[in-house]
């Protein structure tokens, strides 16, 4: 649970940045590209090549492409067709997809930590909404895929894991999430990049390093292996968390204007609904860390 804290605070952090200076004067699949190539350096130094199950290797490779390569295409994409507010609304549904997919693969339904995920994501919605345009229905399919396998990578890497049981630390073989990033991200560069939109000040250039360095490369890793210790109602919850932490970090430092008391309100039903969890679900487990 303090990982999953952790990076939260970290994303948060992040998503200012990249609104601030990133957004609209830099190449989206290049700003991907980026990060999925400066993560992977940092752990290909410690990936294990040899003594890890050829399964392993391609459920890591997998969720990497789910959780990170189709992902972030789906998502930048979808700024094509909807507004600001409207994108914001429509990632909230990834607690649900968590739940679902986790009862999916363990062939059993889980009520109260499906109730808990409905609960966070009617508390993120309360501080997201603002409204909707006419013509959305594309943006939404996008980003309903870009929940989906965001949801399906954490909830894959969390069973991977689970299955080969190796005597080895994460950070060995999570070298092959990024790597599975990559197989997405580079093609989708070479077809849909725009040269002409390269960073072009050091600033850029230096967000662009921490994003990949830091939010990418240790942020994911620490998320994925939070992940591995709480339950799935709990993981679900955790992934809009990032609402009210995202708007409060962009209304302290950026002076943005936001609705303080639907921030509040919905920030108060996000943690109701991490109680309903931990009070009622029978396997919740909560850790202090890996």
């Amino acid at each position: 649970m303090v990982l999953l804290v952790l990076v939260t605070a970290l994303w948060a952090f992040s998503f200012s940045l990249i609104g601030e200076f990133l957004a609209g004067r830099v190449d989206s699949d290049f700003a991907v590209l980026t990060r999925v190539l400066l993560a992977a350096l940092v752990f290909l130094p410690f990936t294990r090549w040899r003594g890890v199950p050829g399964g392993m290797k391609l459920g890591i490779l997998i969720t990497g492409m789910l959780q990170f390569g189709i992902t972030y295409l789906c998502l930048y994409r979808s700024f094509s067709y909807l507004t600001v507010p409207e994108v914001l609304l429509f990632t909230i549904f990834t607690p649900l997809y968590v739940t679902l997919i986790d009862d999916a693969l363990f062939r059993r339904f889980s009520p109260v930590a499906l109730l808990a995920a409905a609960i966070a994501t009617l508390g993120a919605g309360i501080i997201r909404y603002d409204g909707l345009s006419e013509d959305f229905i594309t943006g939404f399919l996008l980003l309903q895929v870009a929940n989906f396998t965001f949801a399906a990578g954490q909830v894959g890497y969390k069973h991977v894991m689970r299955r080969y049981a190796l005597a080895l630390p994460g950070y060995r073989t999570f070298g092959y999430f990024f790597f599975g990033a990559l197989v997405i991200a580079l093609p989708s560069f070479l077809i849909f990049g725009d040269a002409d939109k390269l960073p072009t000040t050091s600033l850029q250039w230096g967000i662009l390093g921490w994003l990949g360095l830091a939010a990418s490369g240790l942020g994911l890793y620490l998320w994925n292996r939070g992940a591995c210790e709480v339950d799935a109602g709990t993981l679900a919850i955790m992934n809009n968390a990032l609402v009210p932490a995202g708007l409060l970090v962009n209304l302290l430092i950026w002076n943005r204007d936001a609705d303080l008391m639907r921030l509040m309100l919905g920030g108060a039903v996000i943690a109701f609904s991490l109680w309903v969890n931990a009070r009622f679900h029978p396997r919740a487990r909560v850790l202090a860390g890996p």
